[in-house]
C-alpha cells in the first residue's frame, strides 16, 4: 500500500481525571453527555467479551479496516508496514485499541497472538464492533476486550487493514485519535477530548445525586418528584450532602 504512516502522538491522560473515570458508570456518561448535547457516544456492537470487571479507562488508539479487495487482503498483507503488527507497535501504555470493522461478523480483526503482544506492550484494552478469532486465547491473554463476538475467519477473509491514528467510526460513533474511552459491563463509551474536564466534573457530581436518590428509593421515597428531583428534593439534597444539585 502507497499510503504514508500515520503520526498523531497520544496525548497522556491526567491520572486524577483517570482515577475519576474509573469510578463512573457508563450508564451515568452517557447521560451527562446527553444532557450537553451528544447522543452517540456508545459504541453499539461492544459488549464485554473478556474482562475482570474492572472498568477500563484510556486514550483512543484508533484502527480502521475497509472491505477486503482481493490484491489487497492477503496474508502477505500481515508482513506490510501498514498491518495491524505495525499499529500494535505504535501503541503506547495505557492507550484504549478502537478498531472500526465496519460491524463485520465475517473475519476476526485480531486474535490471540496479537492481543497478547498488546497485553505485552501495557494497552488497556480494545475496543471494536467487529469480532476476535481464537475466542479462548484471546481470554487467556488477559487483554480486556469490547467486541461482538467470535469468528474463525482472519481479518483477510473480509477486511482489508488500511490506518491507524486517523478519524474512524466504531458502533455508530465518531471516535478520533486521543478521545478517552470508558468501557465497563454495559460496553464502551467516548468523551470528546475537548469536553473531558467538564463531563468528569459534571459526571462526578451525578453519580454523587445518583447515590443519595438511590438511598431515597430505598427508604421508601416515590419516584415522581425524586428522579429527576424537583426543586424541593433538590433543596434537600443540597442540604443533606453540601452538594450542589
Amino acid at each position: 500500500m502507497t499510503q504514508a504512516l500515520p503520526n498523531v502522538p497520544v496525548l497522556p491522560l491526567d491520572p486524577a481525571i483517570k482515577a475519576k473515570l474509573e469510578g463512573i458508570t457508563t450508564a451515568t456518561l452517557t447521560t451527562v453527555l446527553l444532557k450537553k448535547g451528544l447522543r452517540k457516544v456508545w459504541m453499539a456492537g461492544t459488549t464485554p467479551f473478556c474482562h475482570t470487571g474492572k472498568r477500563q479507562v484510556g486514550r483512543a488508539f484508533t484502527l480502521r479496516f475497509v472491505p477486503a479487495r482481493e490484491d489487497l487482503a492477503t496474508p502477505a498483507s500481515w508482513a506490510s508496514p501498514i498491518s495491524t503488527r505495525a499499529a500494535i507497535e505504535a501503541m503506547p501504555d495505557g492507550v484504549i485499541a478502537v478498531i472500526d470493522a465496519m460491524g463485520s461478523k465475517e473475519a476476526g480483526v485480531f486474535g490471540d497472538i496479537l492481543c497478547a503482544r498488546m497485553k505485552k506492550r501495557g494497552v488497556a484494552g480494545l475496543v471494536t464492533d467487529g469480532v476476535v478469532r481464537d475466542g479462548d486465547g484471546v481470554k487467556g491473554t488477559n487483554l480486556p476486550v469490547w467486541c461482538s463476538g467470535a469468528s474463525a475467519p482472519a481479518s483477510v477473509a473480509a477486511l482489508t487493514f488500511v490506518s491507524w491514528q486517523e478519524p474512524i467510526g466504531c458502533g455508530g460513533v465518531a471516535v478520533f485519535p486521543n478521545d478517552v474511552i470508558v468501557a465497563d459491563g454495559d460496553g464502551a463509551v467516548l468523551i470528546p477530548q475537548d469536553m473531558l474536564e467538564a463531563v468528569v466534573d459534571a459526571a462526578v457530581e451525578q453519580e454523587h445525586l445518583e447515590t443519595w436518590l438511590m438511598q431515597q428509593v430505598e427508604n421508601g421515597i416515590p419516584l415522581p418528584g425524586l428522579y429527576p428531583p424537583n426543586a424541593e428534593n433538590k433543596a434537600r439534597y443540597e442540604k443533606e450532602t453540601g452538594r450542589k444539585a
